[in-house]
């Protein structure tokens, strides 16, 4: 009887599994089917995968140690400065979606190979930036003796022609105060949901409060806060006026309910100061002009750009090359630099492949390039050696356009003896304008009418050609 119970049961045994396994089976199958009917399914994972990212740099940022290049600004391990002056941990941190975003555009101080020592011609901004950015956000004790007015600017703005050092400066700023840059692109800030690009402008100041101190860079300023305009799209507007009232809220608001002032500075550069918004510009006080270098700034430029750099010294030049740069920024110094740099490398390449040695690894050794040279500048074929040449060329083809404008005159007042009044009058100005034209067209120079005028083309550069 035993026996029949037991092998009725182990007869059942596979239907109640069944059973049981029935509900767990249906419920990952639903799942699946709505994951993929899910649109936002791949977003999401995106998000989990962005926010694991995220949490790991900013452990890695808030836990690394202090590098020795900005520890004279830092007193962490001071007893004068307070506990709430060091940065927070990672635990501390609560993220939300938004924030996690913002997140990923952080940078370390480490992660920055740009230091003040990389920036020549501009020292009086640099030490400008020490007092009243670098120093107010490191060494916060320092200033807590007195009031609010020594506290670190909310807003600082760099202005000036493009290629004049307005990154590098940010970047080196980031880099020596040590404080967590947040360089934020256009991109980040637009959302294809209405009211998250909002949402994200919220966690852009809500995150550099958690990471304070920190510099919120925001580069070619003027496409992202541009002038409001009544023509505006509303969602753009919006995002202005978000931006401005969270800034507004940095200075006179505090951290963590102390009365402690905020550690937080917006950091800009433009090349278009004039198509910021005005609300804008009253919230960077501080200004700082990048303009194009002085020829003591183009020296320093050169020097910096070249070191390290083999230099034939008995046909190098550097003052003669300060001088013809004149009106170039340091960004065109550099590439003209990088351009006169290749020369040398292509003169030996040239010189192996005559020899039929270039294939050769033996042959080819970089220590038998020669240095470079003032003649390697502003020139893929003559060079600057010819530049007395190209002056005395340009004196022959002036004094030829002022003789035939002299001819030409003395044409016209013969003509005037013969003719009346009037028919003379007419005919010299046609002769005239006929004679210049052809000047103009053959010498490819501008007739000279006034002594002045000559004066101003004799002293015109010949690298402008």
């Amino acid at each position: 009887m035993s026996s029949n119970k037991k092998s009725s049961l182990t007869g059942y045994l596979p239907d109640i599994l069944m059973a049981a396994a029935a509900p767990l089976i249906a419920y990952f199958v639903i799942r699946n089917l709505l994951t993929r009917l899910d649109p936002e399914a791949q977003q999401k994972e995106e998000a989990r995968a962005k926010a694991t990212a995220a949490t790991r740099k900013l452990d890695a940022i808030l836990t690394s140690k202090r590098r020795k290049s900005y520890s004279e600004y830092d007193s962490e391990d001071d007893d004068e400065t307070d506990s709430r002056h060091r940065r927070p941990r990672i635990q501390d941190l609560n993220l939300n979606t938004y924030e996690q975003t913002i997140a990923m555009e952080v940078v370390a101080p480490e992660e920055i190979p740009v230091s003040f020592e990389d920036i020549g011609g501009l020292d009086s901004i640099i030490e400008e930036l020490k007092e009243s950015v670098i120093y107010p956000l490191t060494m916060p004790h320092l200033y807590a003796h007195s009031s609010s007015l020594l506290s670190a600017p909310s807003g600082v703005l760099l202005y000036g022609p493009p290629g004049c050092g307005k990154t590098m400066l940010a970047k080196a700023l980031a880099h020596e105060s040590g404080a967590c840059f947040i360089n934020l692109h256009i991109s980040t800030l637009t959302e294809k949901w209405y009211g998250d690009s909002n949402k994200l402008v919220n966690a852009v100041f809500s995150l550099a409060r958690k990471l304070q101190p920190s510099i919120v860079f925001i580069d070619e300023i003027d496409a992202v806060l541009g002038q409001r305009r009544s023509g505006e799209h509303e969602a753009s507007g919006m995002v202005k006026a978000e931006f401005m009232t969270h800034w507004d809220g940095l200075a006179s608001s505090t951290s963590s309910g102390t009365s402690d002032p905020q550690r937080i500075c917006i950091l800009g550069a433009t090349n278009r100061i004039q198509d910021i918004d005005e609300a804008i510009l009253r919230r960077m006080p501080k200004k700082f002009p990048v303009a194009l270098p002085s020829a003591a700034q183009r020296h320093n430029i050169f020097s910096l750009i070249l070191r390290g750099t083999k230099i034939d010294t008995a046909n190098f030049d550097l003052d003669y090359l300060v001088r013809v740069s004149a009106g170039m920024s340091g960004s065109d110094i550099k590439e003209a630099c990088r351009d006169a740099a290749m020369g040398p490398v292509r003169e030996y390449i040239r010189r192996k492949k005559a020899d039929g040695t270039l294939r050769s690894s033996k042959a080819v050794k970089a220590a038998d390039v020669r240095g470079l040279r003032t003649e390697d500048f502003f020139g893929r074929g003559k060079g600057l050696r010819d530049l007395d040449t190209l002056d005395q060329t340009r004196e022959e083809m002036n004094a030829s356009v002022r003789s035939r404008v002299h001819t030409t005159e003395e044409e016209s007042e013969e003509e005037e003896e013969e003719d009346d009044a009037t028919t003379e009058v007419t005919t010299t100005e046609e002769d005239s304008e006929r004679g210049s034209e052809a000047v103009f067209r053959d010498d490819k120079y501008r007739p000279r009418t006034t002594p002045s005028a000559e004066n101003r083309r004799e002293k015109d550069p010949v690298v402008s050609r």
